[in-house]
């Protein structure tokens, strides 16, 4: 998926600083943005591997959505989720693996619906 900063440039490109944030997190947006410069080091790296499933998860869904989109079905409820949104569920998870799989499985059936 490529290095860390180019990961974090295009989340945040496609779900805007603050959900990025939240995601891996951290209160400020400020972190985010010194990722995506290369200046600021992420130095957990389950913190690494949330960004990384929340990019491949925001990749799938964009291919066929627009950005308002993406970002709003990572905020919203998910029925496959428990009725837990996966912005939450990626960010609260204990075990990111197991998370990451079931936000890529709901994210799939997400957009084989359309």
């Amino acid at each position: 998926m490529g290095p860390l900063d180019v990961v974090v440039k295009e989340l945040r490109d496609e779900l805007g600083a603050p959900l990025v944030a939240y995601i891996a997190g951290v209160k400020e947006t400020r972190a985010v943005h010194e990722w995506a410069e290369g200046v600021r080091e992420i130095r957990n790296s389950s913190r690494e591997q949330r960004l990384r499933i929340a990019l491949r998860v925001a990749v799938l869904i964009a291919e066929r959505d627009r950005p308002a989109t993406v970002q709003a079905w990572f905020q919203g409820l998910n029925p496959k989720l428990s009725d837990r949104s996966p912005a939450r569920l990626l960010r609260e998870a204990a075990d990111v693996e197991e998370a990451g799989r079931a936000i890529l499985d709901a994210a799939r059936a997400f957009s084989s619906v359309g």
